[in-house]
């Protein structure tokens, strides 16, 4: 466990490494951001300054009293001051007025008026304009130079005006700060979404790591379609969250029904009931499980649900599905062989009270008596015997109806087989199907019977071939079946017994039928009667 711990400790968990991302992605963007938002402001900026210049030099150079202040013997004396106020009236750094050679007639620095003007003139000097960032006697600056012309339409004089980087520099920081405070609020945002969503994903995930992640749901995936039970997850809204290949197969589904509500997938009512019952009142400390045992067209079985919950509230149910068929089956083919036993054992008892009665008519001088009373005994039970066993080829069937007869008698009901039973080819149904058929029918038969209201317990049985299927027919004088009860009766959990455990029986016979593609019908003559029709098969199912 140590180990464990240490192992886990050392690796960041999803959550974890979800948040470093997404600091570092918003990182990366905010910087991003702002390196662009910075050289988008400088060009702006140095183009707002090249205009700024460009348009207070064309200004200054439309002015008439340019030209002809030139044209005076000290152009200084009347340009210097004029320039001084244009400095201060729009908040360029200097203004140069110069001769076409480039002579300076005014300057911020007085001392440099009359010296040669640094930069390029060229363009000017043929009446064109000149735009450019040169480093100057103030320093670099971004600077435009014009023309001015005389009447003539001649360059009589140049006007170079210009705003130094430094004042240009300033003003971009003075609108960068508020970018990097937006950066900065949006990188704090940015951190507080990030970290809410991965506490949430924290708490989802438990602080598990990606690769333990991994490993679990491989794990998962593993166990779940490895394992023949069949598992679901059904969500609170009758939905299938999750079905295994187990469950698939024992439920008979051939697409998978994840996200599918259960009415939509042709489950009987009761299955799909069961796979929905929550529990109410406080929660308990222990999950509570409840079994049944459900009949479906082609299985038999045990249905165990646990009620999943989260903060109070059943969030949904899991269902965990085991195939009880064979066990289902031997377990009739069981009750029948210990309800034979038990007759054989009756018989054995009855044999030895007969044996003694012929002893005792023997000792007492009457053996016409003992030897007439013998052979009446065998007669009738061979009778019977012989009489199963030679129309009745199928021989599952044929000790069937024996044993049956044997209960039967046992329990004072009169057992009919009516002449008409013949069954003379073998049948391509398997015995256990005939046994939980025949047997439950006649099990009924035999209980309404004694349940009867009056006169003797009867049941006639009648089995025999038909168009090459078989035809099944079991009627007793007991109280019948209610008409509203036929519907229901071939449902799991109908009996007409208060005890518990019954209510089995006819869902079985009703699951073996529709497994054949035949019919059973119940009707009326005196009691009940169950009519049961298999249709010819070509081959064992």
């Amino acid at each position: 466990m140590p180990t464990t711990s240490r192992t886990r400790s050392s690796r960041w968990s999803l959550a974890r490494q979800l948040l470093v991302l997404q600091l570092a992605v918003i990182l990366v963007l905010v910087a991003g951001g702002i390196t662009i938002a910075y050289f988008d402001s400088r060009r702006t900026t140095n183009d707002r300054a090249g205009q700024q210049s460009l348009s207070v030099a064309r200004a200054i150079a439309d002015a008439p009293d340019i030209a002809r202040a030139v044209s005076t013997p000290d152009p200084s004396a009347t340009l210097q001051p004029f320039a001084v106020r244009v400095l201060a009236d729009t908040g360029v750094d200097f203004v140069t007025i110069m001769s076409p050679a480039g002579i300076r007639y005014t300057h911020p620095n007085p001392a440099l008026i009359g010296q040669p003007f640094l930069g390029h003139i060229e363009a000017a000097q043929r009446g064109g304009v000149v735009s450019e960032t040169y480093t100057g006697s103030l320093g670099p600056s971004v600077r435009a130079v014009v023309p001015v012309f005389d009447a003539q339409h001649r360059v009589v004089a140049l006007v170079a005006v210009g705003i130094t980087i430094a004042a240009i520099s300033a003003e971009l920081q003075d609108r960068v700060w508020p970018l990097v405070g937006v950066a900065a609020a949006v990188l704090l945002v940015g951190a507080c979404g990030g970290w809410l969503v991965s506490a949430r994903l924290r708490r989802q995930t438990r602080g598990i790591a990606p690769g333990e992640l991994s490993n679990l749901f491989e794990y998962h995936e593993a166990v779940l379609h490895s394992v023949r039970e069949g598992v679901l997850l059904v969500d609170r809204d009758g939905r299938v969250g999750l079905c295994n290949d187990g469950a698939r197969t024992l439920l008979g589904f051939h697409a998978d029904p994840v996200g599918l509500p259960l009415d939509e997938l042709g489950l009987p009512p009761e299955l799909a009931a069961a796979f929905t019952a929550t529990e109410t009142g406080p929660t308990p400390v222990e999950p509570a499980r409840a079994e049944q045992l459900h009949v479906t067209d082609s299985r038999v079985l045990v249905v165990s649900t646990t009620v999943v919950r989260s903060g109070g509230r059943a969030q949904g149910t899991v269902v965990l599905l085991r195939d009880h068929t064979e066990l289902q089956t031997l377990t009739g083919e069981l009750t029948t062989a210990r309800s034979l036993a038990e007759a054989l054992r009756s018989q054995a008892h009855e044999a030895a009270n007969r044996l003694h009665t012929v002893v005792s008519l023997v000792e007492i001088g009457r053996p016409e008596d003992a030897v007439e009373f013998a052979t009446a005994e065998l007669a009738l039970a061979q009778e019977l015997t012989d009489r199963v066993v030679g129309s009745i080829a199928e021989p599952v069937l044929a000790a069937l109806l024996l044993g049956k007869a044997a209960e039967a008698s046992e329990r004072g009901v009169e057992f009919t087989i009516t002449p008409d039973t013949v069954i003379e080819e073998d049948l391509a149904i398997a015995g256990r199907d005939l046994v939980t058929i025949l047997g439950n029918l006649v099990d009924n038969g035999i209980d309404a019977a004694v349940r009867g209201a009056g006169g003797r317990p009867a049941v006639v049985v009648t089995a025999r071939s038909e168009d090459g299927g078989l035809f099944l027919r079991v009627a007793d004088n007991g109280p019948g079946v209610p008409e509203e009860a036929v519907g229901d009766m071939f449902r799991r959990g109908w009996s007409t017994k208060a005890a518990e455990g019954h209510g089995l029986g006819l869902a079985l016979v009703g699951q073996a039928v529709r497994r054949y593609g035949g019919s059973v019908d119940v009707g009326r003559d005196g009691g009940a009667v169950f009519t049961v029709r298999l249709p010819k098969q070509e081959a064992p199912r």
